[in-house]
């Protein structure tokens, strides 16, 4: 059974998503034409400030961060990188105020909602239809703020291409995603395990919460544990407790048909900055998140950098370049904020029957002559 803490500045994309995008809506009727300020926070770097070293002397990125964040992968179509301190408070109101409606308690003389109907508006889940949804807000910490980086309220993690989109899919992708649909359509959606996602399977992380590169998955649990060593970081998602281990120094890269879950990662310092090189990744693997995800190509590289930049603060950058897949690299810019809290095991599967009880149920029914 899943373990959850509750962090101070956390969104949901999955239970949040139709409201975020209702809410960035606000945004065109508030002023896009103008020119937008940056909005100036109290972590932005200053000059006096020196980042903590280790005994090796490198900057010290260790304790327990957060990436939670109301701020979506993709930009919105008609809005700009940066937006203004209004735009931002009607984002975060609205997201306040979803929030306190929905923990209103209930109306105790209620009837059940239909067989197989769906919660409608702001209340509904989000995971397809006829959901009538598994959790409510109490359990939902996905974030409640829009991600500012380097002093800047940012309307998207993606900042190149420009407009804040992916690149578009390479014709390999395109066939890969092709055989794939052809290869699945020829079992049941409940036909065996390797049919259920890998979260449920308590394999990975949603979306790419673990990475590479290491995003929100506007959930909950967007939490992370670094400790590092003279010749390893080892960076611990809360989510599915993924571990990443990363060697320092000269790569040593894996044989080509070697392709570990969240790939092979080496780490050079550059100053300041933590420099990740990752290949090798999984095939089944999915990265990227925020509500679009895709399995990488063999040619697969991803390119990390942390920089902490304050007490509070790594700035987090990354760069997929995937040939097999794209047709341009694409890059993102996440802050990750210091998590004053303790990072719970996330037990995914003890005392867990959920996938056991799916699977027995599907056969029950074929038993019966169901669907």
């Amino acid at each position: 059974m899943e373990r959850f803490v509750r962090s101070p500045s956390d969104d949901t994309a999955r239970m949040m998503l139709p409201r975020r995008r209702a809410s960035l809506f606000v945004l065109l009727a508030i002023g896009l034409a103008g020119a937008w300020a940056p909005i100036v926070e109290a972590q932005q770097t200053t000059r006096q400030w020196v980042a903590p070293r280790t005994a090796d002397g490198h900057p010290n990125l260790q304790g327990n961060w957060s990436n939670a964040t109301l701020t979506p992968v993709v930009r919105p179509a008609g809005v700009g990188p940066v937006l203004n301190p209004e735009q931002v408070r009607a984002l975060e109101g609205g997201r306040a105020e979803f929030i306190e409606a929905d923990l209103v308690d209930s109306d105790p003389n209620r009837g059940a909602p239909p067989v197989g109907g769906q919660l409608t508006g702001e209340a509904r889940w989000d995971a397809g239809a006829g959901a009538v949804g598994g959790y409510n807000q109490f359990y939902i910490d996905g974030g409640d703020h829009i991600a500012i980086y380097n002093g800047e309220a940012r309307s998207s993690l993606i900042v190149d291409p420009p407009d804040g989109s992916r690149p578009a899919y390479t014709e390999e992708a395109g066939r890969r995603l092709r055989e794939s649909r052809e290869f699945l359509a020829q079992f049941g959606q409940y036909d065996n395990p390797e049919n259920r996602p890998l979260a449920e399977r308590c394999i990975m992380s949603f979306g790419s919460n673990a990475g590479p590169p290491m995003m929100p998955n506007y959930f909950y649990n967007n939490n992370y544990t670094i400790v590092q060593t003279a010749d390893h970081v080892m960076i611990m998602t809360e989510m599915v407790h993924d571990t990443r281990i990363i060697r320092l120094g000269t790569p040593r890269p894996l044989p080509d048909n070697v392709r570990p879950w969240m790939g092979d990662s080496w780490g050079h310092w550059e100053g300041e900055t933590l420099v990740v090189e990752t290949t090798n990744m999984h095939p089944d693997q999915r990265i990227v998140g925020g509500g679009a995800t895709f399995s990488p190509s063999a040619r697969a590289k991803v390119t990390e950098r942390l920089t902490r930049v304050d007490e509070y603060t790594i700035n987090y950058e990354f760069t997929v370049d995937d040939p097999g897949t794209f047709r341009r690299p694409f890059s993102g810019q996440v802050p990750f904020k210091a998590l004053a809290e303790q990072v719970y095991e996330y037990s995914c599967h003890e005392g867990n029957y959920a996938l056991s009880a799916v699977l027995s149920g599907a056969r029950a029914q074929e038993r019966e002559g169901g669907n």
